[in-house]
């Protein structure tokens, strides 16, 4: 069995995990603690295909027929 990229997929949405900098620089701009954002499981298929882990952030960038692009932030979790 051939084994393929989740994000390559057209109906996945790009993830995006981000470093501890901009992890901060983003909760600061939001004014909000990690806590606060929406979770993602680390067993979610495409967090371990982009090797996240626990308190990590990811950045999930969805096409929109409105916007062009909606961003979102999840904090993983197990």
């Amino acid at each position: 069995m051939k084994k393929f990229a989740l994000q390559d997929h057209d109906l996945v949405p790009a993830h995006i995990l981000l470093s501890p900098e901009e992890s901060e620089e983003m909760l600061k701009g939001y004014g909000v603690d990690s806590a606060q954002l929406p979770k993602i499981h680390i067993t979610d298929p495409v967090v371990k295909e982009i090797g996240g882990k626990v308190g990590d952030v990811v950045k999930i960038i969805r096409k929109s027929p409105t916007s062009g692009e909606s961003v979102f932030y999840r904090l993983v979790i197990d």
